[in-house]
């Protein structure tokens, strides 16, 4: 590979998959000086899978090291277990213990792939981070970073780096964004790389097998606390195994003989039942979010109209956001949708610009 080092240093989250491989080999083409890392975040399945293929594993980091030799990079190992199991597996079970559903992986890239690395990659000398998500940033003409989509909307991962701000969009590349995912194993092909044609793992990468239920009957006990499944007028319908095992929108498993289907519409921790209904009930128009992040602004000082997503890999949906106070807004979609899940990231989107987003706390039909 021919290359000139003018450009830079950019540390480059390698995970030992195609699309991190790739990202590398690209910057290194277009000039940067680059240093590959792979996080080490947990080792609960590098002990209960050995082979596992999973950011986490032992195969994954000796993946990565190849690619690094092919390259002639440089290639670290990195402990962030300690702030990995702070922020993201407490919050992975704390939250189902509280009855909402984790985004685990968001959580990761907030506060590990870009906070975590970007304080690393200060110490080893770069100005950049860069990860093999399919994103794009650029500047519009006032010289303010933009976090967009993806142009293979399909492979499209902004939703889950709405958290980017102006300060670190500035200190971050996506140089996959443009690309689709067969262009991208094809480029991985050109240039030799190991894992070219290495599998996707779709699981969360520190839960053993993806069990989550016997993870949490593990790590939190608590969870596995039976109770009732009731309809919306309180009338006993089951029994649950525990809220935490259930979401919303769910209807098998439930174990209930009904004239008609019924579907999880709720879940409440406090009084430990499981909230059931009819199709229709699954469906709600408003919610409230906080923990609010904005890619271009401070905060949101008026109502706007724009697009709003309740979960990755579902289609946009426009929607009318107002704020509350400067710590949560309130949205109003147009039509109802399905399945909003409190403990989910809703994101907005002005065409293929990310606004922003928060945690969905609560849901109103």
């Amino acid at each position: 590979m021919k290359h000139m080092r003018n450009q830079g240093r950019v540390v480059v989250a390698m995970s030992g998959g195609v699309d991190s491989s790739l990202a590398a080999a690209l910057l290194l083409e277009q000039g940067y000086d680059v240093v590959g890392v792979t996080m080490r975040l947990s080792d609960e399945n590098r002990d209960a899978v050995p082979d596992d293929r999973s950011c986490c594993s032992l195969s994954s980091v000796d993946d990565a090291r190849r690619v690094a030799d092919v390259l002639a990079i440089p290639h670290y190992v990195m402990d962030f277990t300690a702030s990995f199991e702070r922020s993201v597996i407490d919050y992975f079970l704390d939250e189902y213990l509280r009855g909402r559903t984790p985004n685990p992986c968001i959580a990761c890239n907030r506060h590990i792939k870009f906070e975590g690395l970007l304080d690393k990659a200060r110490e080893l000398g770069a100005s950049h981070v860069a990860t093999g998500h399919y994103a794009r940033i650029d500047r519009d003409e006032a010289g303010t970073y933009r976090l967009r989509k993806g142009l293979d909307l399909e492979k499209d991962q902004s939703y889950v780096l709405y958290h980017l701000n102006q300060r670190t969009l500035a200190q971050v590349l996506l140089p996959l964004g443009s690309f689709s995912k067969s262009e991208t194993r094809r480029m991985a092909e050109e240039y030799h790389l190991p894992v070219a044609h290495k599998a996707e793992s779709q699981e969360i990468c520190f839960v053993p097998r993806d069990d989550y239920k016997a993870y949490l009957r593990a790590k939190r006990p608590e969870c596995a606390r039976e109770g009732d499944i009731v309809d919306r007028t309180g009338n006993v319908r089951g029994r649950h195994e525990g809220v935490a095992f259930y979401t919303i929108g769910q209807r098998r498993g439930l174990g209930i003989a009904a004239p008609r289907p019924l579907y999880v519409t709720a879940l409440d921790a406090v009084k430990n039942q499981v909230i059931v209904g009819a199709a229709d009930e699954v469906y709600a128009c408003e919610l409230i979010a906080s923990d609010l992040s904005w890619t271009m602004w401070d905060g949101l000082d008026q109502e706007r109209s724009v697009q709003a997503k309740i979960r990755y890999g579902k289609r946009e949906a426009p929607a009318q956001i107002t704020p509350r106070d400067s710590k949560s807004v309130w949205v109003r979609f147009a039509q109802p949708q399905r399945a909003v899940t409190p403990g989910q990231s809703v994101v907005f989107y002005e065409k293929d610009i990310v606004l922003g987003g928060g945690i969905i706390d609560e849901v109103i039909a």
